[in-house]
């Protein structure tokens, strides 16, 4: 019991470093963005190195609603789902994007956080668009015949002091 304790103490403290004193983090609302749902289509899936292959996914538009953050300083963060059905381990894909806009690129694994944006939100509305590649290990993956791979990204904003 006391390890139990122990262990939730340290998870906590360093949660609380991670973060800056006073940083609040929130989900930010995207519900009108045209297309945040990826759904793989394998058809389009290109080859590597014989043992993965690259899906282009195309360009997904993000309404971001920033309005409750005018005037503040920020930090944007994308974020993949950790679990993500039909996936065995999250070294099976690997989420490339472009960003179109004021937005940084990236890639990050199912369960990771990227910054892609930081300053001083000015707009009730952030609107970025990602070319999206999925990099996919066949190896990991275990899908029901017919089925696709499925997911839905979100953002996270990280306001500061």
């Amino acid at each position: 019991m006391h390890a139990l304790l122990r262990t939730a103490a340290c998870a906590g403290l360093l949660l609380c470093l991670a973060l800056p004193a006073g940083a609040l983090v929130a989900r930010l609302d995207d519900s009108t963005s045209p297309r945040a749902q990826v759904n793989t289509d394998f058809r389009n899936a290109q080859s590597i190195d014989g043992t993965s292959f690259n899906l282009p996914f195309g360009r997904i538009e993000y309404r971001l609603a920033t309005a409750p953050y005018i005037g503040r300083r920020a930090r944007i963060f994308y974020v993949i789902p950790p679990g993500i059905p039909g996936l065995r381990s999250p070294s099976g894909l690997q989420v490339q994007w472009r960003g179109n806009g004021a937005f940084a690129s990236g890639t990050a694994r199912p369960g990771e956080r990227v910054p892609v944006w930081s300053g001083t939100v000015a707009t009730a509305w952030m609107i970025e668009t990602f070319d999206l590649t999925l990099r996919i290990d066949p190896r990991e993956l275990r899908l029901p015949s017919g089925a696709s791979l499925s997911f839905e990204s979100i953002f996270e904003i990280e306001t500061l002091p």
